[in-house]
């Protein structure tokens, strides 16, 4: 992860390979651009005469100082109109500036925190938000993944931007910057690690591997761990799960983590994640093309471990449970076939017609589990529907439940972080369309129900308790979301989001 610190100086004075100047949209340059451009002799207002560059949102110019600046090159990057700026802009165009000031070889960048856009600002973030934004958005684009990748040891390493260094306007400003830093790189930390779990292809990222990289990070933060096997689970008549890890060689597990960062008498928050660490389909087999993209169907349960380590390290005073229901879904002479009902743990029987709905048998089981906390809500995070896309495609995820205050903050936390949610209905008639003939539920709708991931939250909810519960399909944000802070493959999309909606919780 890139290293970011600050530094006060002139942008005039200030010594680096690449001096970044996120510029708001004008007519012409102003404030300290308008001091830059003089001593470039006009050449960025002929950049904004001929419209090479106006300050659009993510647009950029990338100027050689010709030794008129102490800094080598001068990188300008849009924010789009003054009144508009907000977090996710400013993100949005550090992860811009970063990646080109990557692309072309610098090994070092200084970001001036220009007064144009952070104090001019009559509504909207303070400060502290869009400094830590900038150093947010930057860590987030300048993710690799290098694990499989042989190397010759004579090589040079890659071309990597190593340091990025942020300079405030004023001295006054350095407090607030240090601590916005700091939990910009705790958030750009627990992201990677989401996205790194993710990454991994099926023949590591195991539900064994998954429950050691959870002890790991126990021991490194104030968190207990837990692992529930087999056997435990089969005490606890966890059918659903084990019926979808029948068809696997690979043994499941039920990853519990428990953060007490207040008072234990405090209920908690529960996080639920769908951990299917590979999943083919099982005897309903997907079709092969694309199938080496299922690895990412336990991108719920990388952002629960992830929001769990943000959490910690961030040292929020609340209670929060980390739920992993991990399995693999195979199809071999053992596995559940359509047709078969299973036992869940909370006694409810299952009729699984379509053993590709896997994700929602094996979150049934962990929502029942997720009861013995008595929380005060519970949030569950799954790859669950490929219908969200058909609804919001890779822009948002669908969020649906039964607590509208709670869906509500989560709009507001997706909007702060750019994680959006869409609400989508969970009516009578879906919940009625879930039941079976001849079992409690059956794991789809008849053909013609449609309106696939509102039917799949309706089977969860039968499992979800009275308490506030929000189900998300994060089926369309987990991999592919168009956005300049993220890279090709996964997102890590919520981890942001539930941190920020939980450091707004109170106790």
């Amino acid at each position: 992860m890139i290293k970011v610190n600050q530094k006060p100086d002139s942008p005039l004075d200030h010594k680096t390979e690449c001096l970044i100047l996120p510029c708001p949209e004008e007519k012409k340059p102003d404030g300290t651009l308008k001091n830059i451009d003089e001593t470039l002799n006009g050449a960025i207002t002929s950049a904004f005469k001929s419209k090479r560059f106006t300050g659009k949102s993510n647009q950029t110019l990338l100027l050689n100082s010709t030794g008129s600046l102490k800094a080598d090159n001068l990188l300008l990057v849009g924010v789009g109109k003054a009144k508009d700026v907000n977090t996710e802009t400013i993100c949005k165009a550090a992860a811009t500036a970063v990646k080109l000031a990557e692309g072309s070889n610098f090994k070092s960048a200084s970001v001036y925190l220009n007064d144009s856009c952070f104090d001019k600002i009559a509504k909207g973030p303070d400060y502290g938000e869009l400094a830590g934004a900038v150093a947010e958005g930057a860590g987030l684009a300048l993710y690799h993944f290098d694990e499989y990748k042989s190397r010759d040891k004579k090589d040079d390493p890659p071309n990597r931007l190593q340091k990025l260094t942020l300079i405030p306007a004023t001295k006054t400003r350095q407090a607030t910057l240090a601590k916005s830093i700091t939990r910009a790189e705790k958030i750009v930390d627990a992201v990677h690690a989401a996205r790194d779990l993710v990454s991994h292809p099926g023949n590591t990222a195991t539900p064994t591997y998954l429950a050691n990289h959870a002890k790991k990070m126990a021991r490194k933060s104030k968190i207990t761990c837990k692992v529930l096997g087999k056997k435990e689970m089969e005490k606890l008549g966890m059918g659903a799960l084990l019926g979808v890890s029948r068809g696997s060689n690979e043994p499941p597990a039920l990853i519990v983590l428990e953060y007490f960062g207040a008072a234990k008498s405090k209920a908690p928050t529960v996080i639920v994640g769908k951990g299917v660490t590979f999943d083919t389909g099982g005897i309903s087999l997907k079709p092969g093309a694309g199938m080496d993209e299922m690895k990412m169907d336990m991108s719920g349960a990388a952002a629960t471990l992830g929001a769990l380590q943000g959490i910690a390290d961030l040292k929020l005073k609340i209670n929060v449970v980390g739920i992993v229901a991990a399995a693999e879904n195979m199809p071999d002479g053992l596995a559940i076939k359509p047709g078969d009902i299973l036992k869940s743990m909370s006694g409810k029987t299952i009729e699984v017609l379509n053993t590709d709905a896997e994700g929602r048998l094996v979150l049934a089981d962990a929502l029942t589990y997720a009861q013995r906390y008595k929380p005060k809500e519970v949030i569950d995070l799954a790859t669950l529907t490929g219908a969200v896309l058909m609804a919001l495609g890779h822009q948002a995820a669908a969020v649906i439940g039964t607590n509208p205050a709670m869906i509500k903050r989560l709009k507001e936390s997706g909007d702060a972080t750019g994680e959006r949610v869409w609400e989508l209905p969970l009516w009578e008639e879906f919940e009625k369309a879930a039941k079976s003939d001849i079992a409690d539920l059956k794991n789809i709708a008849s053909p013609g129900v449609g309106a696939g991931s509102s039917m799949g939250a309706a089977f969860l909810k039968a499992f979800a308790g009275d308490q506030p519960w929000t189900h998300i399909d994060i089926a369309g944000t987990a991999w592919g979301y168009d956005k300049p802070y993220i890279p090709k493959g996964p997102s890590g999309y919520g981890v942001r989001l539930l941190v920020h909606y939980l450091e707004q919780t109170k106790h």
